[in-house]
């Protein structure tokens, strides 16, 4: 990459893992805190509270990727960052579940997702882009692992509102920077009429994409669930010192993913992304069958080696198939596909943990990256992306 897509990779990279860093580290502190809240609220509202953000961006993500078709990436991408902020600052001013529900709620209104995603395909030649999408996409998996590790720390120092107003405070820093990110005018057709929004929905190219990012995100909270629990069993290390396995193995296999990104952007992207989705099945069931220390590291390895090469090979595929006129509607609808794979997943993962353990949840979860396969095959072979002038 020139120095131009490097620098838009890495502050959009920046802005969007710091707006989900404080969305994950409400995750390991938020439902002790809301069990103390007046009223002692019930589990099942303290989940709800806790899940809002996903469902309004699963609902969002098309609208203002359609948006950003019309008005230009940077103004929803802006807009989207107050909206998070306002909803930061609702849930930090109020000790009442209803009103965090509704922070909650206008926080993930704000979802940025698919315009990011289209800005950076904007402003990045195709023959790099898989890259710059995997290196985007590596900054959330360090979010999250960060959010691990500081999540305690800062209900400790600031609350678990301090770290909502903290949130609201950093998306609204993170504005002039959306600007710096891709100063040149960003390459974006008008749309003209609607026609082209529909191929985001028809298109058998861009449905396979779709399913296969509601797998692999369907996959996350099945791991998530398992592997924490396997940490523990194997190690002995409670819930803060589990950093010290995801960051090794996102790291390492981070490295290792970077040259198979430039390989799918020079033509090898079909036969890598079918072998990055048989990778995901066995990850997984190696971790879930092979017992020990040894089997979880291997195939946590596996998997987030094959997870880093498809986070950046399934977003370049879809900014290059879709209509330049819809590309943000196309990747609206890849996002929201994404965002309902969570949900999905966690209650795949929780019936699983209940009937069959850990390690069954894994070698349950195992089964869906076959399932992809069956229609992944059919994904048409992109011609070599053009080399450098």
């Amino acid at each position: 990459m020139n120095a131009l897509e490097w620098r838009a990779t890495l502050a959009l990279g920046a802005i969007y893992a710091l707006r989900m860093l404080g969305v994950f580290m409400i995750l390991p502190v938020f439902a002790l805190y809301a069990g103390g809240l007046p009223g002692h609220p019930s589990a099942e509202m303290i989940a709800f509270a806790l899940t809002a953000s996903g469902l309004t961006q699963a609902v969002c993500q098309i609208p203002l990727g359609r948006l950003s078709d019309r008005i230009g990436r940077r103004p929803v991408i802006a807009l989207g960052m107050v909206v998070f902020a306002l909803g930061s600052f609702v849930a930090g001013l109020s000790d009442n579940i209803l009103v965090i529900a509704l922070g909650r709620a206008l926080q993930g209104a704000g979802a940025i997702s698919s315009a990011v995603t289209a800005l950076l395909a904007d402003v990045t030649r195709e023959q790099v882009r898989t890259t710059a999408m995997a290196v985007m996409g590596a900054g959330m998996g360090f979010a999250f692992v960060l959010a691990l590790i500081l999540g305690p720390v800062a209900d400790g120092l600031l609350g678990v509102p301090g770290i909502f107003h903290m949130t609201a405070l950093l998306s609204l820093l993170a504005l002039p920077v959306i600007w710096w990110a891709a100063p040149r005018p960003e390459r974006l057709a008008r749309v003209q009429s609607a026609g082209g929004f529909g191929g985001a929905f028809s298109d058998r190219e861009l449905l396979r994409l779709n399913g296969g990012i509601l797998v692999l995100h369907a996959l996350v909270p099945c791991v998530f669930l398992a592997v924490p629990a396997l940490i523990e069993r194997q190690f002995g290390w409670s819930a803060p010192q589990h950093w010290k396995i995801y960051l090794p193995v996102l790291l390492g296999t981070l490295l290792l993913a970077l040259p198979l990104m430039r390989r799918a952007d020079q033509g090898a992207a079909r036969p890598l992304l079918l072998g990055a989705v048989a990778t995901l099945a066995a990850g997984l069931a190696v971790a879930g069958f092979w017992h020990g220390a040894a089997g979880l590291i291997t195939g946590l390895s596996l998997f987030f080696l094959a997870f880093n090469l498809l986070e950046g090979l399934l977003p370049s595929r879809v900014s290059r198939r879709a209509a330049p006129e819809a590309k943000g509607a196309a990747l609206g609808v890849y996002a929201t596909a994404q965002f309902i794979g969570q949900p999905l997943g966690g209650a795949l993962g929780g019936w699983a943990m209940l009937h069959y353990g850990p390690n069954g949840v894994l070698a349950v979860a195992a089964c869906l990256p076959l399932l992809w396969l069956t229609f992944a095959f059919g994904m048409q072979t992109n011609a070599p992306a053009p080399s450098n002038p």
